[in-house]
């Protein structure tokens, strides 16, 4: 982690466990069976069960592929929200909210290719991880807390379930193996 993480995270500590999950459970209430949002928070909950296998992988080649599973999970969810979720929140008057979205997706992405530079079994590694994790899970409660609830209460029920075929369609496009 950078000294400029270092000071970002002690300024700006990250939400707490209880606050996030307070924010899903209130988004999982928003939801119905398919819509585009519980697509989202399934793929929210997957993508955090991928963290954990990553760290808790016991050998490099082991860390390696569950990295490999993390990075397919990622980039097919944060290229779904791209291509569907963020332009019809900056449509419905969210642009600044839309454009932190890319932005921070945009930094995972670069996150993720230098953990591929680390040794899988050091520090130096689950140091990164965590700071990817940290940045995820932020950008996540993000979503939850209000930035897709404001959306789905903009939508009317035609265009939700628009945005639920497509998003499905985008995320099956990038990662087939991986959201059914």
């Amino acid at each position: 982690m950078s000294f400029i993480d270092k000071i970002v995270g002690t300024l700006t500590p990250p939400e707490s466990d209880e606050t996030r999950y307070q924010a899903r459970a209130r988004a999982r209430a928003e939801t119905v069976p398919g819509d585009w949002l519980a697509l989202v928070l399934d793929h929210h909950d997957q993508i955090e069960n991928a963290f954990a296998a990553v760290e808790q992988a016991s050998d490099a080649s082991s860390r390696r592929q569950e990295q490999k599973r993390l990075a397919v999970l990622l980039t097919g969810h944060a290229s779904a929200e791209e291509a569907i979720i963020y332009p019809e929140m900056a449509d419905t008057g969210h642009k600044t909210h839309a454009s932190m979205a890319y932005e921070e997706q945009a930094m995972a992405k670069i996150q993720m290719a230098l953990l591929d530079k680390l040794e899988p079994m050091t520090q130096d590694y689950l140091d990164k991880l965590e700071h990817i994790r940290g940045a995820v899970t932020h950008h996540m409660y993000q979503e939850e807390s209000s930035w897709f609830l404001d959306l789905k209460s903009d939508l009317d029920t035609g265009r939700q379930a628009l945005l639920a075929e497509r998003y499905r369609e985008e995320t099956r496009r990038y990662a087939p193996d991986v959201f059914a």
